[in-house]
């Protein structure tokens, strides 16, 4: 079974670069926002639906491993897919590779929750969002779980 992520290809602009002469690590969170939109556009639940439905996604706890640096001008591959999902919440991973090679650069877990805006509160998916969110979340189930899903910060002893 071939199962298609929603994928973000990116290159390290000049102005992520810290004085280290890699990618400052909060520009790999902006990456993987990028990637974000990505997969939410795929759900249905991006920026047009917000500008439609007075609706929205709030992010409500994330992590992030970093595996390797990057540097000025690398291509990068960012896919996503679903871990978990219920009525108002789906928690998600999305890989950073080099493009090319695809060794694994960084990795980014988050969970996402359903917002009515008028409140703001948390709001159950409509029943498009619902239905699209199960098919995706079946389809990336027959995929083996990442090791990196759930990790906690930590010193193993």
């Amino acid at each position: 079974m071939s199962v298609v992520l929603p994928t973000l290809e990116i290159a390290v602009r000049p102005e992520w670069i810290d004085y280290n002469g890699h990618t400052n690590m909060a520009y790999y969170v902006v990456m993987f926002d990028k990637a974000t939109d990505v997969l939410f556009d795929a759900i249905g639940c991006g920026q047009a639906y917000r500008g439609d439905t007075g609706f929205t996604m709030y992010a409500m706890e994330s992590h992030v491993t970093y595996a390797r640096e990057t540097k000025l001008g690398d291509q990068l591959k960012i896919e996503c897919r679903l871990i978990d999902a219920d009525a108002k919440r789906f928690n998600f991973f999305c890989r950073m590779a080099m493009a090319e090679s695809g060794e694994q650069v960084a990795t980014f877990e988050m969970l996402a929750l359903h917002i009515d805006l008028s409140g703001p509160r948390a709001a159950p998916f409509p029943a498009a969002i619902q239905s699209r969110l199960d098919a995706m979340l079946a389809e990336h189930r027959a995929l083996p779980l990442p090791p990196e899903v759930g990790r906690k910060v930590g010193i193993k002893r």
